[in-house]
């Protein structure tokens, strides 16, 4: 009796074991993740989109990785409760922001309020130098440009990937130019010309030679500074000529003949070259200054601006048919 009370006792304890068992299981659920927010911003305030998230824990299974909208905001689902968490945010051009540990308890939301990115200074100043490093390479190669080896032949480019120069370096290309020993000669050549022709009205002699070599000297000068230095500075214009090289004869003359009304901005569009014609016009402005009395007014003004603008349209046309054959460096270029 005793024995068959013990047996029967026995079943039901088998019995009811997987019953207690599944009970326990349901009374302890697995706990509920949390939910990490927030809203990426520079320190201006200013959304940031697209930026990475990234939330790192003690093991390979604790990483989550979310991006940041177009409004700047970001949610991290799934994070195991009970765990510590790093959070790192990081954006092109920005330095990464990371949060202190973060620990979320069962089924919390958190919202990180202050993720401000700051400027990469790095990355910025670095991207700065490259910039004007490469342009100053390039006006560099172009001031050894010389026609035949002998005559300067600077402001022109035959770089396709040509950048921007800097003020700086417009102002040292039109000295180099304007205190080149062959502009001096190319002065004196035109001045005893002028002196054979009796023009300007200055006196004969050495002292009217004298006078005509300045006055030539000062045409070429006034407008190399001001058309080549001054104004594309002030005006964001790049004073070269930018060599086209293909197409057809007609496409090439035609560029070259709207050379000196056309050219490019600083900001890499073509736009009216008001530096250009603004040169021609302020040298021929600036000769009533030393021109004798007889040969100043209006008529000495828009003669110089012609015989300029003229001579640039036919150095145009030279540069695009006949000179880059004959400047040796220019053989390095495309």
């Amino acid at each position: 009796m005793l024995k068959r009370l013990f047996l029967q006792l026995a079943k039901l304890i088998v019995y009811i074991s997987p019953v207690v068992a599944s009970c326990q299981e349901i009374s302890a659920p697995t706990p509920q993740p949390g939910v990490v927010t927030g809203t990426v911003m520079d320190i201006q305030s200013g959304i940031i989109p697209g930026a990475a998230i990234v939330a790192n824990g003690p093991t390979a299974v604790d990483h989550l990785t979310a991006a940041s909208d177009d409004n700047g905001t970001f949610v991290l689902r799934d994070v195991h409760p009970g765990i510590p968490y790093r959070i790192t945010v990081s954006a092109s051009g920005f330095a990464d922001w990371t949060s202190p540990e973060t620990v979320l308890g069962p089924g919390q939301q958190l919202e990180l309020t202050d993720i401000k990115l700051r400027i990469s200074t790095v990355e910025t100043s670095v991207a700065a130098v490259t910039i004007e490093q490469l342009a100053l390479e390039q006006v560099r190669a172009e001031e050894k440009q010389r026609v035949l080896g002998i005559v300067p032949n600077y402001f022109v480019t035959y770089d396709p990937n040509v950048v921007p120069m800097t003020k700086k370096l417009k102002f040292e290309m039109s000295l180099k130019v304007a205190t080149d020993p062959v502009t001096l000669a190319a002065a004196a050549f035109l001045a005893g010309l002028n002196q054979a022709a009796g023009t300007p009205d200055y006196v004969q002699g050495a002292k009217g030679y004298g006078q005509r070599f300045g006055a030539s000297y000062a045409n070429g000068v006034t407008d190399t500074i001001i058309g080549g230095a001054v104004l594309p500075s002030l005006l964001h214009q790049d004073p070269r000529y930018f060599y086209q090289g293909t197409g057809t004869t007609k496409s090439r003359l035609l560029h070259a003949m709207s050379s000196p009304f056309l050219c490019k901005g600083d900001n890499g569009k073509w736009q009216f070259n008001y530096s250009s014609l603004g040169g021609d016009l302020a040298s021929g402005a600036l000769a009533n200054l030393y021109y004798p009395d007889s040969n100043r007014g209006p008529g000495l003004v828009f003669s110089v601006f012609g015989v300029d603008t003229g001579g640039r349209i036919a150095m145009a046309i030279a540069q695009e048919f006949i000179l880059r054959k004959l400047t040796p460096s220019a053989n390095k270029h495309p």
